[in-house]
Order: C-alpha cells, then sequence, then structure tokens
C-alpha cells in the first residue's frame, strides 16, 4: 500500500474535488491543513510517505529536504512547473514529478477584484454598514484612469482586456515587453518609469525568478503618485516588501491591494495585518472551484498512471 499525503490543504477540500475511491486499496491518503516551515520538521512528518500532492508552491521542496526522504517516488503539483521544488534534483533522486493544468482566468479576476476594493473602498464601507455607519469615504472612478501593468503574459493580457472594458489607459512595462508585443494586447510600452510614475492602478503580473525578485525596490515606489494604488496577486518578492511596507506606513501612495506575501501563511503579527490602507487577502490568486477541479482531478490521474508504471503530465522527465 502506498501512502501519499496532500499538503497545504487550508480549506480541507482536496478530497472533495476528485475521485480518491479510485485509488482505493493501493493508496492510503492523508490530509495536512496547516504548514510546517522548518525544514526538520517536514522531513519528519513526510518521511513515511511514496506520493505527495502539492499545492502550487506552498511548501518548498529544495534538494536537502528531498534528500531526506528514502520513501518518496511521486510528487504531482498543480500547474505544469512549480518553482519552490528542485524538479532536476527530484529526477536525479529517482522522483517523478506531473503537473496539472490550471484555470488561468481565476487570478486576473481576483485582480479587479482588489482593485475594485480599493478604488471604491469596499472593505471598508462593508465595515462601516455592519457597525452602524454610513458613507465614511469618497471612491475613485476607473473610467480615463491610467492602469499599469508590469508583466504582458497570459495573466496580465486579460487583466488589460478588462481595464480597457472600464475605458482605462493601458500601459504595461517588463524587462523583455517590446512595442509589438504590447501592439497586439493594444496597449502602450512605456519605460518603468514612466509606468510607475504616471500609473494609478500598477499591478504586477510576472512569474519570480532571480532575475525578477525584487523588480520593485524603494525608490521604484517612491515614484509613485500620492493618489496611486498598487496591487499584487502574483509572488510577493517581487516587491521589496520592507520597502512596500515603510512606504504604506508614510502613505506614500494612497494604497495596496496584496494577496501574496514572503511569507505564507502570512505571521499574525505582520503590518500588513493592521495598515488600514491595504486589502489583504490569502493567496486566493488561483483558489477556485474550477481550478481545484481540474487540478485534484488530474493529481488522481497522474498517481493512477504512475502506479501503472506510465507516468502521464510529466515535468521532470529528462
Amino acid at each position: 500500500m502506498y501512502k501519499a499525503a496532500i499538503l497545504d490543504d487550508y480549506q480541507n477540500v482536496g478530497l472533495q474535488y476528485a475521485d480518491w475511491q479510485s485509488l482505493a486499496g493501493e493508496v492510503e491518503v492523508t490530509v495536512f491543513t496547516d504548514h510546517l516551515f522548518d525544514e526538520s520538521a517536514i522531513a519528519e512528518r513526510l518521511a513515511e510517505f511514496h506520493i505527495l500532492v502539492l499545492n502550487r508552491e506552498r511548501t518548498p521542496f529544495p534538494r536537502t529536504l528531498l534528500e531526506r526522504l528514502p520513501n518518496l517516488k511521486l510528487m504531482t503539483t498543480s500547474g505544469m512547473y512549480n518553482r519552490s521544488t528542485d524538479m532536476d534534483g527530484a529526477r536525479e533522486l529517482g522522483i517523478d514529478m506531473c503537473g496539472t493544468e490550471m484555470r488561468s482566468a481565476a487570478t486576473p479576476e481576483l485582480t479587479w477584484g482588489l482593485i475594485l476594493s480599493l478604488a471604491r473602498q469596499i472593505p471598508k464601507e462593508d465595515r462601516n454598514v455592519r457597525e452602524g455607519r454610513w458613507q465614511g469615504t469618497v471612491g475613485v472612478g476607473l473610467a480615463g484612469k491610467t492602469l499599469g501593468i508590469i508583466g504582458l503574459g497570459k495573466l496580465g493580457t486579460p487583466v488589460a482586456r478588462i481595464g480597457q472594458a472600464f475605458e482605462m489607459d493601458v500601459a504595461a512595462w517588463s524587462p523583455n515587453l517590446t512595442q509589438e508585443r504590447a501592439d497586439e494586447a493594444g496597449v502602450r510600452c512605456v519605460d518603468k518609469d514612466t509606468l510607475m510614475a504616471n500609473s494609478d492602478f500598477i499591478t504586477l503580473h510576472m512569474p519570480l525568478s532571480e532575475r525578477s525578485r525584487g523588480i520593485l525596490q524603494a525608490d521604484d515606489l517612491a515614484k509613485m503618485k500620492k493618489t496611486a494604488f498598487l496591487i499584487n496577486t502574483s509572488r510577493g518578492p517581487l516587491i521589496d516588501e520592507a520597502a512596500l511596507i515603510n512606504a504604506l506606513q508614510a502613505e506614500a501612495f494612497a494604497g495596496a491591494g496584496l494577496d501574496v506575501y514572503d511569507v505564507e501563511p502570512l505571521p499574525a503579527d505582520h503590518p500588513f495585518r493592521s495598515l488600514e490602507n491595504t486589502v489583504v487577502t490569502p493567496h486566493l490568486g488561483y483558489v477556485s472551484r474550477g481550478t481545484y477541479e481540474v487540478s485534484f482531478a488530474q493529481g488522481v490521474e497522474n498517481i493512477a498512471a504512475w502506479l501503472k508504471g506510465a507516468p502521464i503530465r510529466l515535468i521532470n522527465g529528462a
């Protein structure tokens, strides 16, 4: 009997979104709803498991950790890549790693939820009504405002289209963005300084890599309009977190909508939990019923195929 673990299933819903019973008799499944940070604690918890089901990149698996899991034979992750796992190291250690399809619409949708929440101060006004008050803020309209997008890829492009539907002026920048690519999306290609200085809403849609880590620093944030908002639904370390906290505490710009952080889950005493000029969500970008229905179901398919000796959706093959 193989032992499988579903990791970081915060809502304890993983078993609801796939036919795990199809693996009965061959695989015993354990669900972990909490998150461990310490590598030794993770190694101790997972030492007996042969199969791991990863929720995106919530728990990193560097080679040092993989080497401490001698029974591990298969990892299946939501998405067709996992930047927090040493996939080459896994292959060298004889561990197969399989991926799943993802529903890419969920993150752009959340991005716009944060933009609208900031623009119209929806969380604050919801609290006002519930606590007996009435109309405590004056919101901002979107039409005619400038939306600055950092990263015009498969997530940034639909965000741009929605911005255009709101009659916003849409500009974009990334280190590799060309005018031709911007023209295809119908947006203006600008340099980084122009985007930071002229945008009313700035939203990040780039993968995290050594090149993109810290792509926004204190001097970039200092260029923002006093009335501008910053939104990040990609990865926390794209922005220098200390600089962002300082800027928000100083009210250097109007506020931020944040779904991602340097450390997740966000520590209980983190400043983002108490800053009034933020709207914060617990990394909900890809968390939707549609995404879970695909990723968990295909995770079960990955395990079933691997049990038959014919892995599918292998993402760390030679």
